[in-house]
């Protein structure tokens, strides 16, 4: 055995190893999910179910959470689009279209990436309540869809400035304004950084808990939140919550299953290059 050859099998056993520890806790609660409450215990935490699977614990989680799984698809599906739109028109004006002080605009909308949430949660809670969307959905939208601006803009300006300016050349040539080359050049031309965008924005909101809690009321609480208060209360159905979480965690997974090859070929078309 060469060199190369035993590099290689060391560097396959390390992947190998590290995804079995990523994917431990997966396997927990998939199998404490399928067990009876009388079989959930610490010493027995790894083991297989002994008296079949029980799927009703799924069916009581999918109960628990079915209101809240669909406030969290009501607010991630438009969150995803719209802040994928405008990152996407802004990076198109800020990388072919310069203009006086395009570079201060931009750095300062990359400065919202690196402001902490819980900075300005006083302040963003008395605007909520001010313009009356305190509460519900559409305002955990609009907030979503503001701090998805920095790094959407940053992704499809990255990617719009490897496109050549020839082509935009030639429909400014041929008499198209400004939304008209965007609407029938660039637009067809970012479906890969649409892919990685949406998949981003996607799971950030999905997963997102600090601001679903303070900005919305009980009836309109997503997922995350909703997931919290079955851990939080007196007792503990532990084989109903690992299933509730499961599912809670399935949308993300699924994306990333079904639409995990687009998300790469996405980055490899350099969507966060430069």
């Amino acid at each position: 055995m060469n060199r190369r050859t035993a590099f290689n099998i060391l560097f396959y056993v390390i992947l190998i190893s590290l995804a079995v520890v990523f994917l431990l806790p997966v396997y927990l609660l998939v199998i404490t999910g399928l067990k009876p409450i009388s079989e959930v215990d610490l010493k027995t935490m790894w083991t297989l179910p002994t008296t079949g699977l029980h799927i009703d614990n799924f069916i009581a989680g999918y109960n628990q959470l079915a209101p809240n799984l669909r406030n969290s698809l009501v607010m991630v599906i438009p969150e995803a689009l719209l802040s994928s739109l405008l990152g996407s028109f802004n990076g198109y004006l800020l990388s072919k279209w310069k203009f006086r002080g395009s570079n201060v605009i931009f750095t300062l909308i990359l400065f919202g990436m690196f402001i902490p949430y819980q900075s300005i949660l006083i302040p963003l809670v008395k605007f909520m309540q001010y313009i009356k969307l305190y509460g519900d959905i559409p305002g955990l939208v609009l907030v979503h869809i503001i701090y998805g601006i920095p790094i959407t803009t940053l992704i499809f300006r990255n990617y719009y400035a490897g496109i050549g300016t020839e082509i935009l050349e030639a429909g400014r040539i041929d008499g198209a304004s400004l939304l008209g080359i965007y609407r029938h050049i660039i637009f067809p031309l970012s479906a890969p950084s649409f892919a990685v965008v949406i998949i981003w924005q996607f799971t950030q909101a999905w997963n997102e808990f600090l601001f679903a809690v303070i900005l919305t009321n009980q009836s309109h609480w997503p997922v995350t939140v909703a997931l919290n208060n079955l851990a939080g209360s007196q007792l503990v159905q532990w084989n109903v919550l690992m299933a509730a979480t499961l599912l809670a965690a399935l949308p993300t997974l699924l994306i990333y299953i079904f639409l995990g090859r687009y998300f790469i070929r996405g980055l490899m078309a350099g969507a966060l290059k430069g």
